[in-house]
């Protein structure tokens, strides 16, 4: 099997190069547009920070949204239109960035995530929705495992939604990519959300595009199927359009989280 192939969307979606100046784009705009607090620190290092996307009037709650790209690449200035939805819905949006791949393992990313998870916290009173997407939602799987946040944290989250995640890290092993990934055995055991349980009382709804690569339905269905939880198979979606749900609040998956 070509491992490098297996995962490797862009090659797979018509115009895929267009893809993240338009993010960054719609993205900037957005945030002009909402004001956002842009760069609360959550820790020492320069990408230890996120933007914070307030709702007219009090929030309702609080969405922590976190970015993919193979723990390798992107940061938080390239999603910030994806709050739209949450943020129609009255509920605040944190958005934050971590350190990449090489510099850093997976592992000391998911402890990022959940520092920057409990900071946000620290700034909206409420329930707590994490949505993440590809490497973030692993991240935000991982966070729902019991070693990651405190209980009292732990206890506002209400549902985690990993939109097209990568749920158990050992395949990647196989790739190009981990030269800079670093994986071994024992980590990616560690890190893989399908192999380990999520905490008690926590919903979970995997998303996953109909037009994925064959391994990312494979790595939804892992983690539904090792969780016991949700699954949604969104028609006609690929990797990089499968999160445009979240812009639309009157999108099926908004209304069933905010609502």
């Amino acid at each position: 099997m070509d491992w490098d192939d297996a995962y490797a969307n862009a090659a797979y979606i018509e115009g895929a190069d267009a893809f993240p100046d338009r993010w960054a784009a719609e993205a900037a705009a957005y945030r002009d547009a909402t004001a956002a607090q842009v760069d609360v620190a959550y820790g020492a290092r320069a990408r230890n920070s996120y933007d914070l996307i307030l709702p007219e009037g009090t929030a309702k709650g609080l969405l922590v949204f976190v970015h993919g790209g193979y723990w390798l690449r992107f940061d938080k200035s390239y999603w910030s239109h994806f709050a739209q939805g949450a943020r129609d819905h009255g509920w605040a949006v944190a958005m934050p960035s971590y350190d990449l791949a090489p510099n850093t393992r997976i592992s000391e990313i998911t402890k990022q995530i959940g520092a920057a998870i409990t900071h946000a916290a620290g700034q909206v009173e409420g329930a707590i929705i994490l949505a993440g997407h590809s490497a973030g939602g692993h991240l935000v799987a991982r966070a729902a495992c019991a070693d990651v946040l405190s209980d009292d944290v732990a206890a506002r989250i209400t549902r985690v939604v990993p939109v097209s995640p990568v749920s158990d890290l050992r395949p990647l092993m196989n790739t190009s990519m981990n030269v800079e990934l670093k994986l071994d055995e024992a980590e990616a055991a560690v890190e893989s959300p399908a192999l380990l349980t999520p905490r008690d009382g926590i919903d979970v709804t995997v998303v996953v595009g109909a037009d994925e690569r064959p391994v990312f339905l494979d790595q939804a269905k892992w983690l539904s199927d090792a969780w016991g939880c949700d699954r949604i198979v969104v028609g006609g979606a690929h990797h990089f359009d499968v999160i445009d749900v979240l812009a639309d609040a009157e999108s099926d998956l908004c209304r069933m989280l905010f609502g």
